[in-house]
């Protein structure tokens, strides 16, 4: 549920900055992905599934953290 939550706010907050060309909301865009992509790697690691999908997950998750936090700094 979180997910899906998640995923559409993470939408329409890109379409909202990809229609309007206005690109400030860029790090809030981010961080919300960064939670997005947390969810997903907490997930595949809880159905314990194969692979290294689980902990790509949560590398992408930490830079996406980083790249908003930097963006919250910098404005």
């Amino acid at each position: 549920m979180v997910r899906i939550i998640l995923a559409i706010f993470v939408l329409a907050l890109s379409a909202y900055q990809l229609i309007t060309e206005n690109f400030e909301l860029m790090p809030y865009s981010m961080l919300f992905l960064g939670a997005l992509m947390l969810v997903i790697g907490l997930a595949e690691l809880q159905k314990d599934r194969k692979g290294f999908g689980g902990y790509m997950s949560m590398v992408v998750s930490a830079f996406l953290f980083f790249v908003s936090i930097q963006g919250f700094l910098l404005n």
